[in-house]
């Protein structure tokens, strides 16, 4: 081939990918810095990287679906009074939540429409065992339907549980309808008890399957996830947290174990919002419409304030940075966040510093070993700059710390699915509440005291002492951040 077409094929390749990162609105500009450092130094290689992994580009049949999911769930509630019930109206937020944190609450339910609502109760689970009992416990006395969603499910102890249970409750009538994401629970996909759960008379679907790799990664990303928990049991009782159906021992990653989890049972308004959430995910993935099936749920006496949060690739883009922010800004006197990725933005990583500076006691608990080598790297590159402002840090040595926290002041928590890394910010389909109570907050706040118990403290003087080509390490991986 001469060396002319050589050259033009080269400059074609480089520069319509390079215009490409540049004409793009919607990239940051470290994300955009990224890109093009990574197409300069290795020009076809991250080529290949960015028609692979550079956009969230979810496909137009995934996008069409979604769109008709959504249309097709309002229709089927009865009228706009029931989809005031359900989804709430963003009147409600003066009146249910304290002033300093009404903008946090008025920029959550922007997202996906969920407002606040009245009247709910919440139970946080003292572990991981206590939380899979009371579930079991919950779906044995089912009478109606029972839908779980989770990213991972493991045929162990935790799984199998979980789905004799669904099989139990399918064989006396209940409705039952399982949920999983086809690369997080891709080794129960060839169990043989998803079979059984089908041939039980579960109902089974799988959120982005990978069952056909080259159509995905033609017209899609492989690597979009559904990351959400969500188990609604009879339309009154939810489960929110970071616990997948799996043990705390983890066999697939048994060497971080174990896993340390959080989850609250809850009761009230809050449980309708899931319901109807688990349907806009079922539904695509279906053509099954179920939200016709909902009851409503009524506000419980003496209950709290609180509304569902849920993002994704469909939804409106950079919106959960925005609203982390958001909380952080709305913090006066204490911040305390709990996230086992932590692979911030610039929006997130400023606001904590901007909070630390103006005097919020900001802490920040990691775990010291993760899973990811890169996002600890990535993670430990921006620990002068948080602490220098002020932000304390701890490291979780008992485990791998999995639960995802958020408190503010002692009064607003939000607890779900979403890490604190550009994978939940962009790529995952996440679920979350964002609650106003302050018991339930100081519950979870000594929950995470807990875990600052069994940390090592982080402290400037620390760092500073570490190995040259450490820092170079992980400041090269943390450029890598905006592409991971």
């Amino acid at each position: 081939m001469p060396a002319s077409l050589l050259l033009f094929l080269h400059l074609a390749l480089v520069g319509g990918f390079g215009l490409r990162i540049l004409l793009r609105e919607d990239l940051a500009p470290d994300a955009r810095m990224a890109w093009i450092v990574v197409l300069m130094v290795l020009p076809y290689v991250g080529g290949v990287l960015y028609f692979l992994l550079g956009e969230v580009h979810i496909g137009r049949n995934i996008a069409r679906r979604h769109r008709q999911a959504l249309a097709s769930i309002q229709a089927q509630l009865i009228d706009e009074a029931e989809i005031r019930r359900v989804m709430g109206t963003p009147e409600q937020v003066d009146a249910l939540i304290a002033p300093p944190f009404r903008g946090a609450f008025r920029y959550a339910g922007s997202i996906n429409g969920f407002a606040p609502m009245p009247g709910n109760r919440a139970e946080l689970m003292p572990d991981g065992a206590t939380a899979r009992a009371r579930m079991i416990a919950d779906m044995e006395a089912a009478r109606h339907e029972i839908h779980v969603l989770s990213y991972i499910w493991l045929d162990d102890d935790t799984g199998t549980a979980v789905a004799e249970a669904l099989i139990r409750a399918a064989r006396r009538g209940v409705t039952c309808r399982a949920m999983v994401d086809g690369l997080g629970s891709r080794l129960l996909l060839r169990t043989p008890l998803w079979r059984a759960m089908g041939e039980a008379g579960v109902h089974t679907a799988v959120a982005l399957s990978i069952d056909h790799p080259l159509h995905v990664l033609l017209t899609s990303r492989i690597d979009l996830r559904n990351h959400r928990k969500i188990t609604v049991i009879d339309g009154r009782i939810t489960y929110c947290g970071s616990q997948n159906l799996a043990d705390e021992a983890f066999r697939i990653k048994a060497r971080y174990a174990p896993w340390v989890d959080i989850m609250l049972r809850m009761e009230g308004p809050v449980v309708t919002q899931n319901q109807l959430l688990f349907a806009s995910d079922w539904m695509p993935a279906t053509g099954e419409g179920i939200a016709r099936f909902m009851r409503p749920q009524e506000p419980l006496p003496q209950g709290f304030a609180a509304q569902v949060v849920a993002d994704g690739p469909t939804e409106r883009s950079r919106a959960t940075p925005q609203l982390v922010a958001t909380l952080i800004a709305a913090a006066r006197r204490q911040l305390t966040i709990t996230t086992p990725y932590f692979v911030p933005d610039a929006t997130v990583l400023e606001a904590l510093c901007a909070a630390a500076w103006r005097g919020v006691q900001v802490t920040l608990v990691l775990p010291q070993r993760n899973d990811s080598r890169v996002v600890a790297a990535a993670s430990r590159s921006t620990y002068v700059r948080l602490l220098d402002a002020g932000v304390a840090i701890h490291e979780y040595i008992g485990g791998l710390l999995h639960a995802k926290t958020l408190t503010v002041d002692g009064e607003i928590t939000l607890i779900g699915s979403t890490n604190l890394d550009l994978r939940s910010f962009d790529l995952n389909y996440e679920n979350n509440v964002l609650l106003q109570d302050a018991a339930l907050t100081q519950a979870i706040m000594a929950r995470q005291h807990s875990y600052m118990a069994q940390s090592d403290r982080v402290l400037l003087t620390h760092v500073q002492q570490w190995p040259w080509y450490l820092r170079i390490w992980n400041h090269l991986l943390s450029t890598m951040g905006p592409v991971l």
